[in-house]
């Protein structure tokens, strides 16, 4: 079957939480902070592929995210980054966002 207009959700990834923590050493009054960033999230960019031929690879897929980051850790560790998502479209796809009307065409 030959899909030519979906509609689909697509999120970018959430970046990590931080951590709170405190270094705690015997003879060091004091410590200072330890706690780590957490990671970023993951991006979401559009690839035209000339090889596809129709939207077919989204119809039953309605919603799209790239990865979260992790949260980081104690001793200024800092989180995994989330991985980027690479969405393919076919050559001539028109992307319109819902809310503003705005639109972006492949090439």
């Amino acid at each position: 079957m030959f899909t030519d207009i979906i509609q689909i959700s697509i999120h970018a990834g959430k970046g990590g939480n931080g951590v709170v923590a405190w270094r705690r050493e015997k003879f060091i009054p004091k410590g200072g902070p330890a706690g780590g960033d957490g990671g970023r999230g993951g991006s979401v960019s559009i690839k035209v592929n000339p090889h596809l031929l129709s939207l077919e690879n989204f119809r039953n897929k309605r919603i799209i995210k790239a990865q979260n980051g992790a949260a980081g850790g104690g001793n200024n560790r800092t989180g995994r980054d989330g991985a980027d998502l690479v969405i393919e479209v076919p050559m001539g796809t028109v992307i319109k966002d819902k809310e503003t009307n705005e639109r972006q065409e492949s090439k």
